[in-house]
């Protein structure tokens, strides 16, 4: 039983209230009374107040029953907005997102320095440009949570960011020198493993989300919580070494995983066996529809670098489901298929393995819900992302007001 004084119970009851709304986009106070269990009079006094913070509307939505049409309640998901930005080298992505999680604008800024000074400016740019943009609505733009490829510690500062070479860097001090707004700093594999929760509603207790897009990141999520370690550096997985005296890695080391089973890696191996720089994904496409044996063959070896890491994680966790991300091998039909085959350990098993719909977007995505969540201050989060917004359109100029 849930105990304490009655501002506690009271947000407690809130934060039920304001899960279903944002769950379900539409429901009546008497179905809200129905699946939060609070009684109707709790639900009219905490619905009023939602209702004067704006947070909240009220509409008469279409239904095919017969009879009068209820008064439906809805999130006022343009009261304000929240940015989610994936830092990384030498791709950076911006998406701002509404409170109920739809993305409205999704930016893109090719870096071409890891000077720390000229990209924290950089970024404290883009968000003073956001805010202006967004200073319209009630609440303005909410907050920031940025996903940093790399060991973060426990209190947000950086621990070490390979792609950058930074170490020891207070990102998001640096920026609240110059910004002020609430600024998260997070790991990028955490975050896309809690847009996997949040968006594609993957209700599993243990989970685990890797990060195939840049390097090899992965967020694991046990007993329906996020495990970041003793000192937060959990999920740095891609360096673990599956082949001694391997390829050089960023991190120091040799034969990294992600050396061998990481996107950028079967990108430059296409490459270079079909003689093509600058492959886009259309290209691949064209080349697995042909059955090209070059591009079969290697991909059969990424799959199979793949499947050495998953073993190892496999029987350090003992997932329930294996969620990863990556838009290149959504483009090999068999990718799963033959990924399977390689999974056969009888020590320790997993439920379900798949590809995510989120992709390169995961990490945006997830910062996105998380600045909903803390808004919001509605743990386990459950939103829908509109297909036509999953592939908005990404803008690659710099921002202007």
């Amino acid at each position: 039983m849930v105990t304490g004084d009655g501002a506690y119970i009271k947000k407690i009851n809130r934060s039920l209230i304001l899960k279903e709304i944002v769950k379900h986009g539409y429901i009546s106070r008497a179905d809200l009374s129905k699946t939060t269990g609070l009684n109707k009079a709790t639900i009219s006094v905490q619905v009023s107040d939602l209702l004067e913070e704006k947070l909240v509307y009220e509409t008469k939505h279409e239904h095919q029953a017969i009879g009068r049409r209820p008064i439906m309640l809805s999130i006022n998901a343009q009261v304000g907005y929240v940015l989610g930005i994936d830092l990384d080298y030498p791709t950076t992505q911006f998406t701002i997102s509404d409170l109920a999680g739809t993305p409205v604008e999704h930016h893109i800024i090719q870096l071409d320095t890891k000077d720390y000074n000229t990209v924290t400016k950089l970024i404290a740019d883009q968000i003073d440009t956001y805010k202006e943009r967004y200073s319209h609505a009630l609440y303005g733009l909410i907050s920031a949570i940025i996903g940093v490829h790399g060991t973060i510690n426990t209190d947000e500062s950086l621990h070490f960011i390979p792609k950058f070479n930074w170490r020891k860097k207070d990102l998001k001090a640096t920026l609240l020198q110059s910004v002020d707004l609430p600024i998260t700093i997070e790991n990028n594999a955490n975050l896309a493993a809690y847009s996997e929760r949040v968006y594609n509603h993957h209700q599993d207790y243990d989970l685990l989300s890797i990060l195939l897009t840049s390097g090899i990141g992965v967020g694991i999520i046990i007993n329906g919580g996020l495990y970041k370690g003793y000192h937060g550096y959990a999920g740095e997985m891609g360096h673990m070494i599956i082949s001694p005296d391997g390829k050089p890695c960023s991190c120091g080391n040799h034969g990294c995983w992600e050396r061998y089973a990481s996107e950028p890696r079967i990108l430059d191996e296409l490459s270079v066996t079909l003689n093509k720089p600058n492959l886009s994904f259309d290209d691949i496409q064209e080349f697995i529809d042909e059955q090209n044996l070059q591009v079969v063959e290697c991909f059969k070896r990424f799959i199979k670098y793949l499947a050495i890491g998953i073993n190892n994680i496999i029987n350090m966790h003992n997932p329930e489901t294996i969620v990863l991300n990556s838009k290149l091998l959504k483009l090999y039909p068999k990718a799963i298929e033959e990924l399977k085959s390689h999974l056969n350990c009888s020590i320790s098993r997993y439920r379900n393995i798949v590809l995510s719909d989120l992709a390169d977007r995961a990490c945006v995505l997830g910062a996105c819900a998380l600045a909903i969540e803390q808004f919001l201050e509605v743990p386990e989060l459950i939103l829908t992302i509109p297909e036509a917004a999953l592939h908005l359109e990404a803008t690659e100029s710099p921002l202007t007001v």
